[in-house]
């Protein structure tokens, strides 16, 4: 699964704000080439809430284990929810870590190497294993996150 293939999957769900960050635009240089996933009908960056899903293409400080700095590496991060990230992975979010665990591995569901605890899963280069997982998650967390936003929009919603 390539990172355009990501994208356009993402692009054909229902109400999907995909933000690629390029210079000249405002935004931090580290982030260009970067892709990120917003529920938003109305096609603006919500005020509240994150993105359901990213594309990084590079480490970014203190997120150097998945070792995106090898030629063609990527990660697909998904905010999956404690329901999936506990499916994948066999423990709760916030449970620790199993030793040895090697956030570099391709082609394999992991728990975020940074935001694991919050329930994000990610994947570094899908391929062929993990391609149905992968879009499974990405629908499943845009469903969440379409539910968020039509909570949020509901009259006397903080």
């Amino acid at each position: 699964m390539s990172i355009d293939e990501i994208i356009a999957f993402l692009g054909d769900l229902e109400g999907v704000l995909t933000l690629r960050p390029a210079p000249g635009d405002g935004s931090p240089e580290i982030s260009w080439g970067d892709a990120f996933f917003y529920h938003a009908p109305d096609g603006r960056v919500p005020e509240r809430g994150q993105p359901f899903a990213t594309i990084v293409t590079k480490d970014y400080p203190g997120d150097e284990r998945s070792r995106l700095d090898r030629p063609g590496a990527f990660r697909v991060n998904v905010s999956a929810g404690t329901d999936a990230f506990a499916e994948r992975t066999g423990r709760r979010p916030r449970d620790p870590e199993p030793d040895g665990t090697d956030p570099s591995v391709t082609d394999t569901v992991i728990a975020h190497p940074v935001y694991g605890a919050l329930g994000w899963l990610a994947v570094v280069n899908p391929g062929p294993r993990t391609d149905p997982v992968v879009r499974e998650l990405l629908r499943a967390a845009h469903d969440l996150a379409r539910a968020r936003y039509r909570r949020r929009a509901e009259p006397g919603s903080p």
